[in-house]
C-alpha cells in the first residue's frame, strides 16, 4: 500500500515537472514574456526621451523668438531686412562620357 502511494506521488511529480517545463504558462513562456517586457521597456524609454526632446522644442518655440528665427532662417531661407543673402554654388562635376553607340 505504501509502495503504491509512493508510485502515485512519483508519477504525479513527473507529470507536474513536464507541465512546468513544456506546458502552456511554463518556464519557456515566462522567459519569453520577460524578454518581451525588457524590449518594450527599452522602446518606451527611447520614445520617452524623444517625447521630452519634442516637448522642449515646442516649449522653446512657444516662448523664445530665437528658436523661431533660427527655424525661419534654416528651413525657409529667410533673411532680415538690411542683410545680404549669398548662395554658394559648388561647381558641378563633369559627367562621364557616354560610350559610343554602334550602328
Amino acid at each position: 500500500m505504501l509502495r503504491l502511494a509512493a508510485l502515485i506521488l512519483l508519477i504525479l511529480l513527473i507529470g507536474l515537472q513536464v507541465k512546468l517545463w513544456t506546458g502552456s504558462g511554463g518556464v519557456r513562456d515566462v522567459e519569453s514574456l520577460r524578454q518581451t517586457v525588457t524590449e518594450t521597456r527599452k522602446a518606451n524609454e527611447e520614445l520617452r526621451a524623444r517625447n521630452e526632446a519634442l516637448s522642449a522644442e515646442v516649449q522653446d518655440l512657444k516662448e523664445g523668438r530665437d528658436a523661431i528665427e533660427e527655424r525661419a532662417r534654416s528651413e525657409l531661407g529667410l533673411v532680415k531686412p538690411g542683410e545680404t543673402f549669398y548662395q554658394v554654388v559648388e561647381p558641378a562635376t563633369p559627367a562621364a562620357p557616354a560610350p559610343p553607340q554602334q550602328k
